[in-house]
């Protein structure tokens, strides 16, 4: 570009391309890996009760990125495990954070400025690893810009996004944590480098290579101290993300709000409690032909069905009565 000759970045850009990121570049990713797993709730406890578990969350985050992308473009997923040196590393760090005397390493790994130029560090290797993975997925499929962006992606945030699964590790379940419902920065701001890396290398983006990376390492690691430095975890294009959701997404949810509205049925509270009375004047009437009500007079009178006068045994004996009040008339009179 022109503008990287005129401001003399064109030889510092590529000099930062072949930056090498082993070891001083990996060994800052893993601390800052490890350090976001012992920030995790529950995370001491298991290191604790189960050494070997904690172990494995930890390579989780370290190579999650890698053993993801390896899935998803069918090959080994252990590879990425396969250099020793790594590995060992990234074990070493991991017993250190846990398991240091008086938890000095890290104690010291949280103080803000060495905290902020470890995170600057950790997010440059980040480039490398979206680039990493959207030319993995260039050698098997040279059309697939789609293709490119889910494995540049993957390799660069795969940490977050298998983050159900480590946390399974761990012997919790939360899949509302997930990533896709719920994307994090680091994952946003992955997705954005992979999708232009991969509009770069198909082309599709008039930017040379390590201009690029030189821009977005510029942008991670600056964006990244100023939300340290601020305690601030806001999205720096919120308000574009904002308004493309409302433009898109939002007028169409809001039409399917207002469809079913329209479609649920209309109650009226008047019609409810005439048809409550109703119901409770016949439960009232029922009631009242089994048990036993007054004349004006006093007298007591039973429904047919109940136990009275009007059942067929007292029936019975008031006929009884009757003729035997008869046949002592009959006496009398003779």
């Amino acid at each position: 570009m022109d503008l990287f000759v005129f401001l003399n970045l064109n030889e510092l850009s590529l000099a930062m391309s072949k930056l090498s990121m082993y070891p001083l570049f990996d060994m800052a990713h893993y601390i800052v890996s490890v350090m976001a797993l012992k920030e995790q709730t529950g995370a001491v406890e298991v290191a604790r009760r189960s050494p070997f578990a904690c172990w494995f969350s930890s390579m989780l985050y370290c190579f999650g990125g890698a053993v993801l992308s390896s899935l998803m473009l069918a090959e080994p997923p252990i590879a990425p495990l396969s250099n020793d040196c790594n590995v060992l590393m990234a074990s070493l760090i991991w017993y250190l954070v846990f398991y240091s005397p008086q938890d000095v390493v890290y104690k010291c790994a949280t103080i803000l400025p060495i905290r902020v130029v470890l995170s600057g560090m950790k997010e440059v290797t980040r480039t490398w690893k979206v680039l990493g993975g959207v030319a993995q997925a260039r050698k098997h499929y040279q059309e697939g810009l789609l293709v490119m962006i889910a494995v540049g992606w993957a390799k660069g945030a795969g940490g977050g996004l298998i983050s159900n699964f480590e946390q399974l590790v761990r012997g919790i379940w939360r899949p509302e944590t997930n990533e896709l419902l719920k994307m994090s920065y680091p994952t946003k701001v992955t997705l954005m480098g992979a999708v232009l890396f991969s509009l770069q290398q198909s082309q599709y983006l008039p930017l040379q290579k390590h201009h690029l990376m030189f821009v977005y390492t510029v942008f991670l690691v600056v964006n990244k101290a100023r939300m340290m430095l601020s305690g601030s975890s806001s999205w720096p294009f919120s308000p574009v993300e904002g308004a493309v959701y409302r433009v898109l997404f939002a007028a169409q949810s809001t039409d399917w709000t207002s469809a079913a509205k329209a479609k649920a049925p209309v109650r009226t509270p008047a019609s409810d409690t005439c048809a409550a009375a109703k119901t409770d004047v016949n439960a009232t009437s029922d009631s009242q032909n089994g048990s036993a009500v007054s004349d004006t007079d006093g007298n007591v009178l039973r429904a047919p069905g109940a136990s009275g006068e009007g059942s067929p045994k007292s029936a019975l004996r008031n006929k009884d009565h009757t003729g035997d009040r008869d046949a002592g008339g009959n006496k009398k009179t003779d």
